[in-house]
């Protein structure tokens, strides 16, 4: 089969190369996303493979369609940027990687946490001007401290684990309960309990239209004041101006953010040498309590192979006319 990847870096290359090797489907790759001005380059392709940002809107659908393209095939588990009904109504079949490295993401979570709040990011910067003063950088123990999880699925169960093996006291929650997590001391609470009881609070749950702003100015008034609060799943999962706001008063002690609600204009791209035209990014990016990572908690070795692994799998899966069991069929 011959597919065309959009938006590849040079890093993924040798893991997809690798992963391709007994499967030997023709593959071209693009480092351009896929934008209606570079839908032309899939012309002559089979199929093509998407990442996380790139939009499959209905007229991008349909200009595929009109280049004779029914598979997309998604690196990446989320698929909240593709307009399912379209696909389904113009034959396109959408295939992901539902699962790679949920410990990678968890523990990225945990990486922005303990950097915000040890401040080793601005200790760093210190110490790199021979400057060893600890003024301002005191932190707190995590031992003994209330960590809220929304969102239980994979990574919010590993996260959760990390969390008590740090001896946190984890407050979950999340429609389905876990009685694997109960058994190991997760207790289970609504949200505006988790809100308000929470010094820390992580989330790992999809971009639903009822999740969406979940962290609204609202449900930051309801937090602890001063709690942090880490984001690791979907950018709009946080209504951005109500964070800064709560970060300016200090309702909201500290943000470790991987995604951005406008991440995709800016995110994998390099800005520094022209102002950043998105003010309210370029305001969480020079806030000293604000950590901010570009969508990069699945990038590990074990996740890129695995994404390579299932992304070539399910190509070669629709090639042998076989069940697909990694179809896009609902919006997660």
């Amino acid at each position: 089969m011959t597919v065309a990847f959009y938006s590849c870096h040079t890093y993924e290359q040798p893991f997809l190369d690798a992963a391709n090797h007994s499967h030997n489907h023709q593959l071209t790759f693009f480092s351009q996303p896929l934008t209606p001005d570079t839908v032309a380059l899939a012309a002559g392709q089979q199929a093509i493979c998407v990442f996380v940002n790139d939009p499959l809107t209905r007229p991008i659908l349909q200009a595929l369609v009109g280049l004779r393209i029914r598979l997309i095939a998604l690196r990446c588990a989320g698929y909240n940027q593709v307009d399912i009904p379209a696909a389904h109504e113009l034959g396109i079949r959408i295939l992901r990687v539902p699962a790679y490295s949920p410990h990678a993401v968890a523990e990225h979570a945990v990486a922005l946490l303990l950097a915000l709040n040890r401040k080793t990011y601005l200790a760093y910067q210190r110490t790199k001007e021979n400057n060893f003063t600890l003024d301002g950088l005191m932190g707190f123990d995590l031992c003994g401290k209330r960590v809220g999880v929304v969102g239980t699925g994979k990574i919010g169960a590993a996260f959760a684990r990390i969390m008590l093996g740090f001896g946190c006291h984890v407050l979950a929650y999340d429609n389905i309960h876990s009685a694997v997590l109960q058994e190991i001391g997760v207790t289970y609470l609504p949200l505006n309990e988790v809100l308000a009881n929470a010094d820390v609070l992580s989330l790992h749950c999809p971009l639903l239209p009822d999740t969406h702003h979940l962290i609204n100015a609202s449900a930051l008034a309801a937090m602890k004041p001063g709690a942090y609060l880490i984001n690791t799943s979907r950018g709009a999962l946080l209504d951005t101006p109500a964070v800064l706001r709560a970060l300016e008063t200090g309702q909201l002690g500290a943000l470790g953010v991987d995604v951005y609600e406008g991440e995709d204009d800016f995110f994998y791209a390099d800005w520094s040498d022209k102002p950043l035209p998105d003010a309210n990014l370029n305001a969480l990016t020079h806030l000293p309590n604000v950590l901010v990572t570009a969508h990069q908690g699945f990038f590990t070795r074990e996740a890129m192979e695995q994404i390579a692994r299932v992304t070539i799998n399910n190509l070669t899966c629709l090639e042998q006319h076989q069940i697909p069991i990694n179809e896009a069929t609902v919006v997660v």
